[in-house]
């Protein structure tokens, strides 16, 4: 004869409520990595993870992924905008060069 357990949601209503609440308040995990060979340093690592909700970090001044042109249209968009604004202020740059 088999017996089979039932479960209960409250497991699921725990991590519901843990990941909640990670989110709101935010979870900062950091570690440096260093590996020594007869006392000279050979590499150094730093390693900084922030878990939070979006609003909770751009409530704390973090918002990189706005500005990463490989997260972000208008970011791509702004730097293309960029890149031709430069192109034609060396155009005018040149031209005056040229006149003097």
């Amino acid at each position: 004869m088999a017996h089979y357990t039932l479960q209960h949601a409250t497991q699921t209503t725990n991590l519901a409520d843990i990941l909640e609440r990670v989110l709101d308040k935010g979870i900062v995990v950091a570690g440096d990595i260093s590996i020594s060979l007869v006392g000279v340093e050979l590499l150094s690592i730093k390693v900084r993870l922030l878990i939070a909700s979006v609003d909770k970090a751009a409530e704390m001044g973090i918002n990189w992924w706005e500005s990463d042109p490989l997260l972000s249209t208008r970011a791509r968009e702004l730097e293309a905008e960029n890149r031709l604004l430069h192109e034609r202020l060396a155009r005018l740059e040149e031209r005056l060069d040229a006149r003097t």
